[in-house]
């Protein structure tokens, strides 16, 4: 059985301003980078990996380039369909702006529905895994992505804030998406050696 675990790239000037960036290509600060390394030493600590992939936003590449060192996989490779949700005319606004111009639910032009890009996201990650069967994959992509595959893989539950750097696992079951964990532990109780024996127990 093939996991993934779905990363959230670090903090963008963007974030940190509360600005909604979907396509537009911000890259991270000097925290985002930080979370990257941190989250990187969290996988890294966890234990063996079999590949990294990321969307190919500068944000998210980046945020992959700094784990890939941490866990010995070097530059990801790049997917394009696990690029963030396109915002349309929202783009560069801030929520409150957002909910000014566009009240009561008011279509913001150009912005692509969660639905959309649960279409072109989940069918990725499914063809990632279905590559690798029974490997452990490092995926990292964009908050309204990760959103809009837990909208897809769990339509009944709300989760909370997908913070930078967070880490999401999923399996691969048959072809359909589960999720493990949301905001993943990665096994933070575990030692590396229980972290590898687990990983063949799923073999």
């Amino acid at each position: 059985m093939t996991r993934l675990y779905l990363v959230r790239h670090g903090e963008t000037d963007w974030n940190r301003q509360r600005r909604i960036q979907g396509r537009t290509d911000i890259p991270l600060n000097d925290t985002g980078r930080d979370q990257a390394l941190m989250t990187g030493h969290r996988l890294a600590a966890f234990g063996a990996w079999d590949g990294l992939s990321a969307s190919p936003l500068s944000r998210a590449r980046e945020t992959a380039a700094i784990i890939g060192r941490e866990i010995g996989l070097g530059d990801p490779d790049l997917v394009p369909a696990l690029v963030e949700r396109d915002y349309g005319e929202a783009e560069g606004m801030d929520w409150l702006e957002v909910e000014r111009r566009y009240p009561d639910g008011m279509a913001v032009p150009g912005r692509e529905s969660r639905h959309d890009v649960a279409d072109r996201v989940v069918p990725a990650l499914v063809e990632l895994a279905i590559a690798r069967p029974d490997a452990m994959l490092v995926v990292v992509s964009h908050g309204g992505a990760i959103r809009a595959i837990l909208d897809h893989v769990e339509p009944d539950h709300e989760y909370g804030a997908i913070t930078n750097g967070s880490v999401h696992s999923f399996d691969l079951v048959g072809d359909v998406l589960r999720l493990v964990a949301f905001d993943d532990p990665l096994g933070s109780s575990l030692d590396e050696q229980n972290a590898i024996e687990a990983r063949e127990d799923r073999r």
